[in-house]
């Protein structure tokens, strides 16, 4: 059903975008990778291609508005359409909001997950709506409930949720899908990518990532989701009952993620348990 779609991925060098690519060439999607480090999308797009799946990449910032149009000029040069495009690219961070630098941490974290997606996707709207194609963004359980040391990423994703429903509101009509995707807690490079309240890079992840559902696994459900033009959808079963509870049960969602997340190497939580 994919065969000889053009799929835009932002961030697509590693992790879930880096897996989406390699899940949509398997459709014989023809691609789009965009990202910060010409090295890595380099090595991505060469591993494509020695599999048979035809891409092209891009160097840009999500954060910056005038990357995000060319990304989209680029593809229509390439390829003269845009049948689906992925909002993956995205930063975390892991800081208590009170010891954070705003502008070194929360407005940067706002600015590549929520403004990167809103850029990209409004220079993208016109030929995805002439494909009647597919939106799709890449969220979080974090967009349904916030977590702490993680506020601006939350702040993030829920802007993110509420932005493509919005979104798929205004295109009802037009025969374009809109689809959040919320995965839980998945084995990607994301969290040794977090910032911390400084706006530097930690370059270790606090959470034991071989119990996590691999970014392959998530890939996998989001094409699907895709073919299937699906709203949204949740992934993990964790992430489920999270969103559940949290609807029905909040004040024993705050206590159980509190603990949750205090168990974590080094949290900020724990030190104010004890």
């Amino acid at each position: 059903m994919l065969k000889n779609k053009v799929a835009i991925i932002t961030g697509g060098s590693s992790g879930i975008g880096k897996a989406l690519a390699f899940e949509l060439g398997k459709e014989q999607c023809r691609l789009i990778i965009t990202g910060r480090n010409i090295d890595k999308l380099e090595l991505t797009s060469h591993e494509l291609r020695s599999k048979g799946i035809e891409n092209y990449y891009v160097v840009a910032d999500s954060s910056v508005e005038d990357d995000n149009k060319r990304i989209i000029a680029e593809a229509i040069y390439h390829y003269g359409k845009i049948d689906i495009l992925i909002n993956n690219a995205g930063i975390t961070m892991r800081s208590m909001f009170e010891d954070a630098d705003i502008d070194a941490t929360i407005r940067k974290v706002m600015d590549i997950n929520f403004f990167g997606t809103v850029y990209l996707t409004q220079a993208a709207l016109p030929y995805i709506k002439k494909s009647k194609g597919t939106i799709a963004g890449i969220s979080s359980i974090a967009g349904f409930r916030g977590l702490p040391v993680r506020s601006g990423y939350s702040a993030s994703k829920f802007a993110v949720n509420g932005f493509l429903e919005s979104l798929r509101t205004e295109l009802l009509h037009t025969g374009v899908n809109v689809l959040t995707a919320c995965p839980g807690f998945t084995s990607s490079n994301i969290r040794f990518a977090a910032i911390d309240g400084n706006g530097q890079i930690s370059k270790e992840t606090v959470r034991d990532e071989e119990k996590m559902m691999s970014a392959e696994e998530c890939a996998k459900h989001i094409v699907k989701a895709i073919i299937k033009r699906k709203r949204s959808i949740i992934l993990t079963n964790e992430g489920r009952l999270t969103v559940w509870l949290n609807k029905f049960f909040p004040s024993l969602v705050d206590r159980l993620v509190y603990t949750t997340l205090a168990k974590e190497k080094n949290s900020p939580l724990k030190q104010l348990i004890e």
